[in-house]
């Protein structure tokens, strides 16, 4: 079943995997923002968000779309980071943004004034700290590119955030997604698309691969049939995702593979595409904050991609607290791995960029792994040792102690190896 297009001329009816999708997106923008504007010397930030399918603004029940979305997140966001500045004494900071909405659909494009002009008004009151500025465009995206950079570069703007919901799977790619990611200093791009259309089109260009991802469902490409008692099945989720992001890995240093957890089972991403491991590492957050809005399905901890069908050793990762407790108990044996198979010390900076491209536990829990392991200290750059797991920070190093834990074949209490 593929995805369908919005029919906005009558009323769009929002579909129950938008909402979790747009739960999932409003989230993640308050807490980019306040990453952003997090130093208190900051006095402007400069943000450009192209939103590429962004259909009408309001679906027929008045729940707003992905462009009000944006919009109105970032005039609340912004008047609560200010209102706290001001209570400590620091200047406020100014936000700059350029939003460039499109849509193929002439009468989505005809609503999208009406349903963004509340904000622009919002931003021009005395007491707003955003100039917002939006751009109206209409036509494919593919074929849009060249002018939504045109508009970017024009602006200098070096922080860009893609929303590209496109209906299918073929309208992003991915040699496109490639290049956005490119395109300036700071980017951050959120995809989504129907996975059944996705895996029909890869059999078809890549048949001998497909074929080896899939025959542990039973699958051949070329006689693909997605019912629902498959796409219902976590093992399908798990299959699924190693296919996905085996296909999307190579566009950006961090890519986020999840399924939005969905009644009719999982048939559509919801992916997200960064250059830096924290990008990564909000987004993991938010989804533990926002629990069973996406879902993963496999291992618990740094190597979620690790899983294998044929051995039928994943399960199902919501995002909340029973996920979050697997993980803590895969955690401390991986991290400890991590750094034994790289000597005995690591940056955390490097740590991050090591593990980020795949884990789905949160950053609470892999830092009280580090801190509460028996077999690892962690030192500031002056040589103290860190007490507190908040406050691990990228510029301190992870060593392996000289006296190390270890685990004797049959054995579940760690024994003492003496070094």
């Amino acid at each position: 079943m593929v995805k369908k297009s919005y029919q906005w001329g009558g009323g769009a009816t929002l579909g129950e995997h938008s909402r979790h999708k747009h739960k999932i997106l409003g989230a993640y923008i308050r807490r980019y923002l306040q990453e952003r504007c997090r130093n208190p010397h900051s006095r402007c930030f400069r943000l450009a968000v192209v939103d590429g399918f962004a259909g009408g603004g309001r679906y027929k029940d008045g729940s707003p779309g992905s462009p009000v979305i944006f919009a109105e997140t970032l005039l609340d966001t912004i008047h609560a980071i200010n209102f706290e500045r001001t209570v400590g004494g620091m200047p406020k900071v100014e936000v700059e943004c350029l939003m460039i909405l499109n849509d193929t659909d002439p009468e989505a494009t005809r609503q999208l004034p009406g349903a963004v002009a509340p904000c622009i008004a919002k931003s021009r009151e005395a007491d707003s700290a955003v100039t917002l500025r939006v751009e109206y465009t209409q036509g494919e995206f593919e074929g849009m590119v060249n002018a939504f950079h045109t508009l970017v570069a024009g602006g200098r703007y070096q922080n860009v955030i893609y929303n590209l919901d496109q209906c299918g799977h073929s309208h992003v790619n991915r040699t496109t997604i490639a290049r956005l990611v490119k395109s300036v200093r700071s980017v951050e791009i959120f995809l989504t698309f129907a996975v059944e259309a996705l895996i029909s089109f890869l059999s078809q260009k890549e048949p001998e691969r497909t074929r080896k991802q899939l025959e542990p469902l039973g699958l051949r490409p070329g006689a693909l049939e997605f019912t629902n008692a498959l796409v219902s099945r976590d093992e399908w989720l798990g299959t699924a995702e190693r296919v996905v992001f085996e296909h999307f890995r190579a566009t950006a240093p961090f890519v986020t593979p999840f399924a939005i957890n969905n009644p009719d089972g999982w048939r559509y991403w919801f992916m997200h595409f960064a250059c830096h491991h924290r990008a990564r590492q909000v987004f993991n957050n938010v989804l533990h904050d926002n629990s069973s809005a996406l879902a993963h399905f496999g291992r618990a901890g740094l190597h979620m991609l690790s899983y294998n069908p044929a051995h039928k050793d994943g399960s199902l990762y919501l995002f909340n607290s029973g996920a979050r407790d697997a993980a803590r108990q895969q955690l401390p044996d991986d991290i400890a791995r991590l750094v034994s198979e790289g000597g005995d010390t690591i940056g955390i900076s490097k740590f991050y960029s090591s593990v980020y491209p795949e884990p789905s536990a949160h950053s609470d829990d892999i830092h009280n792994a580090i801190l509460n392991s028996p077999d690892l200290d962690v030192l500031t750059p002056k040589g103290n040792p860190r007490r507190r797991a908040h406050t691990i920070s990228s510029k301190d190093t992870l060593y392996r102690k000289a006296q190390r834990s270890f685990h004797l074949p049959g054995s579940t209490r760690p024994q003492k190896d003496k070094i």
